[in-house]
């Protein structure tokens, strides 16, 4: 009988959702752990809060440029396959990063576990999209993304409470071995897969490697999914990077850990992440995807209050609007892309994900450090309303945005 699919309810689904979950933990507790150390990083290292943030940069730009080539192999050895080599190979240099010497043997270290990180968000939602059924797709990506959320959480809140007492370089070494954890559990649950064949491509008949890397890239509404992506976790990262820095000046002048715990609104993106697949599938991708934005932009105006709680207020409306806003448009790419794209176009929605996090992770710091943090926010913004009219334009008249 043809597969259609794993369907909520069965051991197999339940299975492959909590096999990926941890393969989210272990994947983006070490990409972020530094970040809630960014502070201690570079009052250590004697480096400017913009050089500090390279130790997460460097990460994502290793997994941005590792993406598309980690589908490329898991079309050729499989997807689980190509999850596990990536977990393991990044968890064994998480563990030799807090070895640095110096800024630049850590910008290496980070750099080649990016790369090595870059399997997984590669080929994640591709598997997600052949192994569940159609219907439930959206969903079950939107459950992925929420577990993603939780290792982003724990990395953050595990090296920013270990880092206190004990520097930035335990804080990052205790995730790593967390992280461990995790990619064995993800290993011994992951259901073998069952919608693919490794190697199918190689016959005259099918889209051959390059062919099936353009074809998404001629499509209007997957380079504006690809968009999303770049700008909206561009800006997701830079708020996350320098809110620390911004909490622990005047007038808030708070304690580093208690700016290590604003990281749990990270858990309002648990809850947002399957919410908006759940509504995704009842009232349409592109309505929930822009709700989301909105909702994102709402938090930003309320992050340029003097008034802490409502600083918490809007960090938890913009956490939550951006993961929802994610894992939209994070499922979208491979459900529009076709069968033979589907991991190129989910790797190159993953490419645009990570450059943006690079790219403005970094660039907006200049921005923190020579201007004031009420132009940061007018900045981020800007990129919520250039996303937004993206979406408008291209994403409109999707037929794979209404189901």
């Amino acid at each position: 009988m043809t597969f259609t699919g794993h369907t909520p309810g069965s051991s197999a689904y339940r299975r492959l959702i909590v096999g990926l979950f941890f393969a989210g933990v272990a994947t983006f507790a070490q990409l972020y752990s530094p970040q809630a150390v960014l502070p201690q990083l570079s009052s250590d290292l004697g480096i400017s809060p913009a050089a500090a943030a390279l130790a997460v940069s460097a990460a994502t730009l290793g997994l941005a440029a590792a993406v598309v080539p980690w589908s490329m192999v898991a079309d050729r050895i499989g997807r689980v396959p190509a999850m596990g080599i990536g977990i393991l190979t990044a968890t064994a240099l998480g563990l030799l990063a807090p070895l640095s010497t110096g800024l630049e043997m850590l910008l290496a270290l980070r750099l080649l576990e990016g790369v090595a990180l870059g399997a997984v968000p590669a080929v994640a939602l591709a598997y997600l999209s052949e192994e569940v059924s159609a219907r439930d797709a959206a969903t079950a990506a939107g459950s992925y993304i929420a577990g993603t959320t939780v290792g982003g959480l724990l990395g953050r809140v595990l090296s920013g409470l270990v880092g206190e007492p004990w520097g930035w370089r335990a804080g990052i070494w205790t995730v790593a071995g967390v992280c461990a954890v995790a990619a064995v559990l993800f290993l011994w649950l992951t259901p073998k897969a069952q919608g693919f064949v490794p190697g199918r491509f190689r016959d005259d008949t099918t889209p051959g490697m390059l062919e099936r890397l353009v074809l998404p890239l001629r499509s209007g509404p997957q380079l504006a999914l690809y968009a999303q992506g770049f700008l909206l976790m561009g800006a997701f990262v830079a708020v996350y990077n320098y809110l620390g820095f911004h909490l622990i000046d005047e007038p808030f002048a708070l304690p580093s850990w208690l700016v290590t715990l604003l990281f749990l609104a990270y858990l309002a993106g648990t809850v947002s992440s399957p919410t908006a697949g759940a509504l995704a599938s009842r009232f349409g991708r592109y309505r929930v995807l822009l709700f989301s934005i909105a909702v994102m932009a709402v938090g930003a105006v309320a992050m340029l209050s003097q008034i802490l709680l409502v600083v918490i207020i809007g960090l938890l409306f913009f956490t939550g609007g951006f993961f929802g806003a994610h894992a939209v448009a994070s499922g979208w790419a491979p459900a529009a892309a076709a069968p033979a794209s589907r991991a190129q176009a989910s790797s190159l929605y993953y490419f645009g994900y990570y450059a943006g996090s690079s790219l403005f992770g970094w660039m907006l710091g200049i921005v923190f450090g020579r201007a004031d943090w009420a132009w940061f926010m007018a900045a981020i913004l800007a990129m919520c309303a250039v996303s937004a009219a993206l979406a408008a334009r291209a994403l409109r008249l999707s037929s794979t945005g209404r189901v």
